[in-house]
């Protein structure tokens, strides 16, 4: 079986601006950016080491040409599923994969 029959949903390859927040970390939250994303998780390089299996809270921002209107940011919980050395090359970067464990849309104020 080849990992893209493992996975529970349909990745979508999407360059989004992400806020993540790791428990583990207990720092502010890195601005980074996605590289893919699905109903169930996302993938984005990270600059601080996690864990597997680390509580993860990240802010997503869905552009205007994906909502056909206004953006819209989703804040999501999740936890580390996976964390790999950055293919980029990029020093001190990681590929982390977090699932979206809950999420709930954030009005603006």
């Amino acid at each position: 079986m080849n990992a893209t029959e493992k996975r529970r949903a349909k990745r979508f390859p999407m360059r989004l601006p992400v806020a993540v927040k790791a428990e583990q970390l207990k720092s502010e939250k890195q601005v980074v950016e996605t590289r893919d994303v699905s109903s169930s998780g996302v993938y984005f390089e990270f600059g601080s080491p996690l864990e597997v299996g680390a509580s993860v809270e990240f802010l997503l921002t869905l552009p205007e040409p994906i909502t056909k209107g206004s953006p819209v940011r989703i804040r999501c919980i999740g936890k580390v599923v996976r964390v790999e050395k950055n293919s980029s090359g990029e020093k001190g970067h990681l590929g982390v994969a977090a699932t979206i464990e809950r999420y709930e849309f954030v009005r603006e104020t």
